[in-house]
């Protein structure tokens, strides 16, 4: 996947309400095959459990939370027990 799309896609998950901060470093990212858990450290590093991190060291899922992090949007994630 090419990173402007891999962007576009991450973006995407952030505007339709699919990622959900668990904590102050784990997020869950709904993708399209199935729920992801991105952890971010404090000092910016970024992993995901999703088999293209695992293999690429990138993914949309990956991307959605440094978009997050790095913007001041953050009404958009749903926090989790918090319908």
């Amino acid at each position: 996947m090419s990173l402007d799309r891999m962007v576009e896609k991450a973006r995407r998950l952030l505007e339709s309400g699919r990622v959900e901060r668990v904590d102050e470093e784990h997020y869950n990212v709904i993708g399209d095959h199935g729920t992801y858990t991105v952890g971010r450290t404090y000092e910016g590093k970024v992993t995901c459990n999703c088999p293209g991190f695992m293999s690429k060291g990138r993914c949309s899922h990956s991307a959605a939370i440094i978009i997050l992090t790095q913007t001041s949007r953050p009404q958009r994630v749903k926090r989790k027990g918090r319908g």
